[in-house]
């Protein structure tokens, strides 16, 4: 493979709205158990992507994809000394279905069957989309992200299963995830936890396990990186935000950020700057512009 560095790019563009993009070649790089709100459509270009997904080993190479659907649980790391190369895009939830529903036969909520299918074409479309974005071709962008998340809803999608609270330990689950989210930033301990939902300890732990695939701890720890990542969305410093979400200090954000998002926290907010400047930029007039560069004497 070539190169020795890692390199990633987390980025966002104004004209594909409700998605997010990733360039990246990881070597080392280990992703912890996390999820996100939106789907991953990861196209790998070079090496072994292998990531846990439904409770087994997943192993995505070249010609093939990772997909994964919304607060699905899954980790990755890199399956060889190489490390891997992908592109990545992360259309919303809404987006997604809005695609599904004017160009399939699927109904309800859409999702990927498989987390790893081999489409060598689909793999192009995505890595197709992100040059587009960077070269600022807001109509091909467009165009090919919805004809390959077309392509991929008819090839590998289907309707996903409604998530209903029917047992007791899934009930006392998500009411202990609904008091993490209130005390984000100073939240109980287990035992606290459980004695105020009238639990056990290790009954509480097996439930939430069950319902959300990792243990509370680590739950709050992605719950509190996306927290992070809205304000930092929304132009709060790093280190501010760091305090906001319960992190003790900017290096502790720092580190857990890195493992889940796959970038620094600050270069992720310097993308959505970016971002922003340029459309502020598209809304001034052109005569503003002319005279900022030829100002009168």
């Amino acid at each position: 493979m070539a190169g020795s560095a890692e390199q990633a790019r987390h980025w966002r563009y104004a004209e594909l709205p409700g998605v997010d993009l990733l360039r990246a070649h990881y070597i080392s790089k280990t992703f912890v158990r996390h999820t996100h709100e939106h789907f991953v459509i990861a196209a790998i270009a070079e090496g072994v992507d292998v990531f846990r997904h439904g409770g087994a080993e997943q192993h995505a190479g070249p010609g093939t994809l990772a997909l994964v659907n919304p607060d699905t649980m899954h980790t990755g790391r890199a399956g060889g000394p190489g490390g891997w190369r992908y592109g990545v895009i992360y259309p919303s939830p809404d987006l997604v279905a809005a695609i599904a529903a004017e160009t399939t036969a699927i109904r309800g909520t859409p999702g990927f069957v498989r987390p790893v299918f081999e489409d060598p074409y689909a793999v192009s479309l995505v890595h197709r989309v992100l040059g587009a974005a960077e070269e600022g071709n807001a109509l091909a962008a467009d165009t090919l992200l919805r004809v390959a998340v077309t392509r991929l809803l008819r090839l590998n999608g289907g309707t996903l299963p409604q998530r209903a609270v029917r047992t007791a330990g899934a009930r006392v689950a998500a009411r202990a995830r609904d008091v993490l989210e209130e005390r984000l930033a100073d939240p109980p301990s287990l035992q606290r936890l459980a004695a105020e939902l009238g639990v056990g300890s290790f009954a509480l732990l097996r439930a939430f396990r069950d319902a959300y695939g990792m243990p509370p701890h680590t739950w709050l720890i992605d719950a509190r990186v996306r927290a992070a990542r809205r304000l930092l969305d929304a132009g709060t410093a790093p280190a501010e935000a760091a305090v906001a979400v319960g992190f003790t200090d900017q290096p502790h954000l720092n580190r857990h950020f890195g493992r889940i998002v796959g970038v620094p926290p600050g270069a992720y907010q310097r993308e959505r700057k970016n971002v922003q400047d340029r459309e502020s930029a598209l809304l001034v007039p052109s005569g503003v512009w002319q005279n900022r560069r030829h100002p009168q004497t």
